[in-house]
């Protein structure tokens, strides 16, 4: 398998990227990650974001954009909007970030959410972008036996959509992480790793519950090609919690070092 690239999500750093997106990037950069993952673009126009990208040797694979459930209309026109500025700056994922989960979910509901997944599924795969969906835990509801995630992944083609498992969130769902990625290892090209404390709060990798030293060794054995570092809570600053995780993970993925004669 080839190495994965350590990927940060930018809405882990939104304390500075709504005010200063470009200027953060330089930030990330200088940590040592080769991959972003957007979480909002805050006016920045197409082409000085792609400029910016390629003058700091960062890719950006993917982007999270929300759709607008509450007025699903409006969901093929706005999002071919996104489409064209995803052409513009090089994505090769469009990944929904969330769908609305009734408290008691039914196959009903599934169905057309599925519908509207498989439509944004077409508007990408025209101009050659792959559409992803990522997930919370309240995406691992059962409906008749079965996670909400799971059936809306069976519902549309693996063409058409893949997943962006965040293994954090399936933990925290009560499930093992471990069994997913196996179970999607062929239609899985990013993950989230977020890790979390007692009481739903996250922290730097390593620092919590979820278990990214055993994960890890699941993940580099799957076809995952990029693994998105994402935090929301920090005890210093966003960066410093960025940079912790990012050393974390590049300790990984170096595997053991030989002893010094």
């Amino acid at each position: 398998m080839e190495k994965q690239v350590l990927s940060l999500q930018m809405y882990s750093l939104r304390d500075i990227t709504e005010s200063d997106l470009l200027g953060s990037l330089d930030k990330v950069a200088e940590i040592g990650y080769k991959a972003v993952e957007f979480g909002g673009y805050f006016h920045a126009p197409a082409r000085r974001l792609k400029e910016r990208l390629d003058s700091l040797g960062l890719i950006a694979p993917s982007a999270h954009i929300p759709l607008n459930f509450e007025n699903a209309k409006k969901i093929p026109s706005d999002f071919e909007k996104q489409v064209e500025y995803a052409n513009e700056i090089g994505l090769e994922y469009m990944v929904v970030p969330w769908v609305p989960v009734p408290e008691v979910p039914k196959m009903d509901d599934i169905k057309y959410l599925a519908e509207i997944l498989e439509r944004c599924a077409w508007q990408t795969k025209q101009q050659g972008i792959k559409l992803c969906l990522h997930n919370h835990d309240a995406d691992w509801k059962k409906v008749e036996g079965k996670p909400l995630y799971v059936h809306l992944l069976e519902l549309v083609p693996a063409d058409l959509l893949e997943a962006e498992l965040d293994l954090g969130w399936i933990y925290m769902a009560g499930y093992d992480p471990a069994e997913y990625v196996k179970y999607y290892s062929d239609r899985l090209p990013l993950v989230h790793f977020k890790d979390f404390q007692e009481g739903r709060k996250d922290t730097e990798l390593g620092r919590g519950d979820v278990g990214y030293t055993e994960l890890y060794e699941v993940v580099k054995q799957s076809g995952v090609k990029y693994i998105i570092i994402e935090q929301q809570q920090f005890t210093e600053t966003s960066l410093k919690s960025a940079e912790m995780s990012f050393h974390f993970m590049q300790r990984l993925m170096q595997g053991p070092q030989p002893a010094k004669g």
